[in-house]
């Protein structure tokens, strides 16, 4: 069954309107734990999400990171920038949109060096057959969307 952008975006604003996650400034958590506690190191050196350990952690701009290894933390904190998810963890499609929308850890792309979240599998197809135009959307809207 073929689903549009439209009942797409509509779905995911319906869903960050109802969501009630943690917010610690601009970064999504859930739970206490950015990324849903998964690695974020985890995306660049393993090919995909490893649920990080809530022992091995590192808070970045009021957020709390979990890692799966003391050596992803180690990276981490030497270069955050280079791993923290784009539009601080919310949904890329939805910040190209103009919303805010929370993500799931596995709905993931890497674009230049850089990892972006979607709300879904649904919503990733969808972004991923224009990300480039998305992104420059999104990269426009965040400095307002950050702040919704």
């Amino acid at each position: 069954m073929a689903i549009s952008n439209c009942t797409l975006a509509a779905a995911c604003l319906s869903l960050a309107l109802n969501a009630t996650p943690s917010v610690a400034g601009e970064i999504f958590e859930v739970n206490g734990a950015a990324i849903s506690g998964y690695d974020p190191v985890s995306y660049f050196s393993s090919g995909g999400p490893i649920k990080g350990s809530p022992e091995i952690k590192s808070d970045y701009k009021g957020a709390t990171f979990h890692f799966a290894t003391v050596k992803n933390r180690t990276l981490f904190v030497a270069d955050p920038q280079k791993y923290v998810p784009q539009y601080g963890g919310y949904c890329a499609y939805g910040t190209a949109r103009g919303y805010k929308a929370p993500t799931e850890p596995h709905a993931f792309t890497l674009v230049g060096g850089k990892l972006y979240l979607n709300y879904d599998a649904a919503i990733q197809e969808s972004w991923r057959k224009d990300k480039v135009g998305y992104i420059s959307k999104a990269d426009k809207n965040w400095p307002a969307v950050k702040d919704q």
